[in-house]
């Protein structure tokens, strides 16, 4: 048993950059899918969208590097 206990680390990594990318998905359609059909969205909905977009993107960058390099090397 590893220090962290029974941690499946490929799991989190893969799960975690797939979830990351169907939020940055649902972010960035969004913004795309609310420009298409001309609709002015409230600023609140636009903040919404953009912060998807930006944790999604951090997600898919820091869930493969810490869960897929970073904890089994500390183990």
């Amino acid at each position: 048993m590893g220090r962290y206990g029974a941690v499946n680390y490929e799991r989190w990594a893969k799960m975690g950059f797939l979830m990351s990318l169907a939020v940055l998905a649902v972010g960035a359609g969004g913004e795309l899918a609310a420009s298409a059909m001309h609709l002015s969205l409230p600023a609140w909905e636009h903040t919404l969208f953009f912060e998807m977009e930006v944790f999604g993107t951090l997600g898919i960058l820091l869930f493969p590097l810490v869960f897929g390099v970073v904890l089994p090397l500390t183990e």
